[in-house]
């Protein structure tokens, strides 16, 4: 006798697991929210600035993490004419939507790590 699964196949569901799936792609990968999370607090950095406050992350990372949310709107990237070049970059309306969610996950994070620690 096969156990049967119960799948919720209305439109709702159907919407938000679409939206959810959305989200994570977006979203997705080691970097990302603390790259966000780094320029909601600092305002606009330039590269080596992010290169030096996301702990761990390599340039190349970096890089393409950020071209990734150019694309999505989540952050703006602006070239200065200066000498050299100097590329800043700063997280958008949009993207600054995020700072409570990100706000949830860091006391989630912080609460599973206090959590961790006590009951030892």
């Amino acid at each position: 006798m096969s156990k049967e699964k119960h799948i919720n196949n209305t439109p709702h569901c159907t919407a938000r697991i679409s939206a959810i799936k959305d989200a994570m792609e977006i979203l997705s990968g080691k970097w990302k929210f603390h790259i966000l999370g780094t320029l909601i607090e600092g305002g606009k950095m330039r590269f080596m600035d992010l290169l030096r406050e996301v702990d761990g992350i390599a340039a190349k990372m970096l890089s393409k993490e950020l071209q990734d949310m150019e694309m999505n709107h989540l952050i703006t990237r602006t070239v200065l004419n200066t000498k050299p070049v100097t590329v800043e970059y700063e997280i958008t309306e949009y993207g600054k939507t995020l700072s409570p969610i990100i706000d949830e996950i860091a006391k989630w994070g912080a609460a599973y790590r206090n959590s961790l620690y006590n009951t030892k």
